[in-house]
């Protein structure tokens, strides 16, 4: 029965106790808008990004008209992109583009949608052992090159229109060497249809880029092995004629077999 009687006592004290607790201080709670926008500025330039995202967030919150909030908002994106929160970036940046899409500075946030995808699916590991662009999924790859091609078609003077070009000329050459690498792959494992299919997306929708070449020795090297001769004479053909010094062509003329060629290994 003892037991029973302390307990009212307990729960009082208990009571007591967490009244003495601080409260948690909210520091920016009195503050005005130009105090959070120039405090988050300077955790972005900081690389204190979590902290700068907050209070880009918190400036936006609570004073949503004027021009810090403007800014907070491509900030904000910036911030995301920088803290390898992509999805985070684009999101912010589109929701700027909807909200002023004739704001001077939009280019740019077009500009930043690209970025925040350019890198992406690079993991921790890879910053350290890095591997082969090609080999990692495309999918972020044309989803920035998509990105950078819509600032260029709706702001072709703007001042990153350049450095998107040679973006996406990278991209571009990753994607197809991507898909020669899976063609590649599907050669040495004989699923040859599927082989030619890949290397002849390669020759089809990336022109001029670095893999066209092997993309058409390997559609010859396909067609030998299902036996379809006047296929790979003509893909052997425009292997000649557009790229005469491809070492394909020197290696089977020397091994008379281009099963034996290494490129497809």
């Amino acid at each position: 029965m003892r037991i029973f009687r302390l307990i009212p006592l307990l729960l009082l004290l208990l009571a007591s106790s967490c009244g003495l607790l601080p409260e948690q201080v909210d520091e920016t709670k009195d503050w005005t808008a130009q105090q959070l926008y120039n405090e988050a500025k300077e955790e972005l330039e900081s690389s204190n990004y979590e902290r700068a995202i907050k209070l880009y967030e918190t400036l936006q919150a609570r004073y949503p008209f004027g021009r810090y909030a403007q800014q907070a908002q491509i900030e904000v994106a910036y911030a995301y992109y920088r803290y390898e929160e992509p999805e985070q970036a684009i999101a912010a940046a589109d929701r700027f583009i909807k909200m002023h899409p004739k704001h001077p500075n939009v280019d740019y946030v077009h500009y930043l949608k690209g970025l925040a995808n350019f890198n992406r699916g690079i993991g921790i590991l890879e910053r350290f052992i890095p591997s082969k662009s090609a080999e990692r999924d495309p999918g972020a790859a044309a989803q920035s090159f998509y990105y950078f091609e819509e600032l260029l078609q709706k702001f072709p003077d703007s001042k990153y229109a350049e450095d998107a070009r040679q973006r996406m000329v990278y991209l571009r050459n990753n994607i197809a060497e991507y898909e020669l690498s899976v063609a590649r792959y599907y050669f040495n494992r004989g699923a040859h249809i599927a082989s030619v299919n890949r290397a002849q997306k390669v020759v089809n929708n990336y022109q001029r880029t670095p893999s066209v070449p092997d993309a058409l020795a390997l559609m010859v090297a396909n067609y030998r092995v299902m036996e379809m001769n006047d296929l790979a004479s003509d893909a052997e053909r425009v292997l000649r004629s557009n790229h005469p010094d491809h070492p394909s062509l020197t290696q089977v003329a020397e091994k008379s077999s281009w099963f034996k060629f290494k490129l497809f290994e």
